[in-house]
């Protein structure tokens, strides 16, 4: 970014540029997106609804994937609405208090689904290496407290940050954010002063959040891999593996896309900004996306209570047309009559 020596104090409202370079055609790149959108909302409501309203769901494994999906439903919300107004309406201006909430919403709950994938890591690690004590271990209790510490370590690891920005700077090289939504370090780049800390900051919270996660979730799948394959029957091996496949595709496709957005933003000069911009863009909404698909096809209690919804819906509808179709033609019977 070129710096030039006029500078704005404390700018009011802040102008996203969307996807730099693809400005002409932004508003079809749209349409992928808002369908994105709209299947991970869908997805994410209706595994909400299944696992509220069947009881036989009300395990921590299903809460946990319940947390998930609300989690996977705020983060595709924060930025979705202001992206589309951006690619779709010309409506690239955004305050700057709020600018600061969005960043803050979307490093808060990026970190939430970063815990709650090592809490169903962990939950995996004890229904398979000590079944005889998974219940006594995970109690409702246990898992209303990990959801909490996992929601209040994110809020309090992210605060910091918008607090630096918001106190730690008074003048702007620019008020121009060429990215989709305001990201942190978007926003620290258009500050006239010194980013150190800001920057130190950034990586101790993805560091700190990722690293510790990454580590103790892959420490829970080899400790599950080693139990697995030490049991005697293949059934039980393949059995204990098939419940933790949906969980592994959400881990690796969650971190994968982590690491790529964080170290291209920060080591990634050489990428041209419209490639790290649009991949970022589709970081946030791939989770919120894929989640639902990968769990819905992998676990089967989900899997048949939806098809079972989806039965019903078509029985009720099919009836309602039924029953629309024989008053009309009572009406016409009785008109002719």
């Amino acid at each position: 970014m070129l710096h030039s020596n006029i500078t704005v104090f404390m700018p009011s409202v802040l102008t996203l540029t969307g996807i730099p370079g693809l400005e002409s055609v932004q508003c079809w790149i749209g349409i992928p997106f808002c369908a994105m959108y709209l299947i991970a909302m869908i997805g994410n409501a209706l595994l909400l609804l299944i696992i509220r309203s069947e009881r036989s769901l009300h395990q921590p494994m299903y809460i946990f994937l319940a947390m998930l999906g609300a989690t996977d439903i705020v983060l595709a919300t924060s930025i979705m609405p202001k992206m589309l107004g951006v690619f779709w309406f010309h409506l690239p201006d955004i305050n700057f208090d709020c600018c600061l909430f969005q960043m803050w919403l979307i490093h808060t709950f990026q970190c939430t689904e970063s815990g709650i994938l090592l809490a169903m890591a962990f939950d995996r690690y004890v229904a398979i290496c000590y079944p005889l004590r998974y219940a006594t271990i995970f109690t409702h209790q246990l898992v209303t407290q990990i959801g909490a510490s996992v929601i209040l370590r994110a809020a309090i690891l992210v605060t910091p940050s918008l607090v630096l920005i918001k106190c730690g700077f008074q003048f702007y090289h620019t008020t121009v954010i060429s990215h989709s939504y305001c990201e942190h370090m978007a926003i620290v780049k258009l500050a006239a002063g010194n980013v150190r800390v800001n920057k130190i900051y950034g990586l101790f919270v993805a560091f700190t959040v990722a690293g510790f996660d990454l580590i103790f979730t892959t420490l829970s799948y080899i400790l599950i891999f080693i139990t697995v394959f030490n049991l005697p029957q293949k059934e039980a091996r393949l059995k204990a593996l098939k419940t933790c496949i949906a969980h592994i595709c959400v881990f690796l496709q969650f971190y994968l896309l982590t690491f790529f957005s964080s170290f291209t933003h920060r080591f990634g000069s050489h990428i041209p900004p419209l490639i790290h911009i649009l991949f970022s863009s589709f970081y946030l909404l791939v989770p919120p996306f894929l989640n639902p698909l990968v769990y819905g096809v992998k676990t089967k209690q989900i899997r048949i209570n939806v098809v079972r919804r989806c039965c019903s819906f078509y029985t009720a509808v099919s009836s309602l047309c039924s029953i629309t179709i024989f008053q009309n033609k009572t009406r016409t019977t009785a008109h002719i009559i």
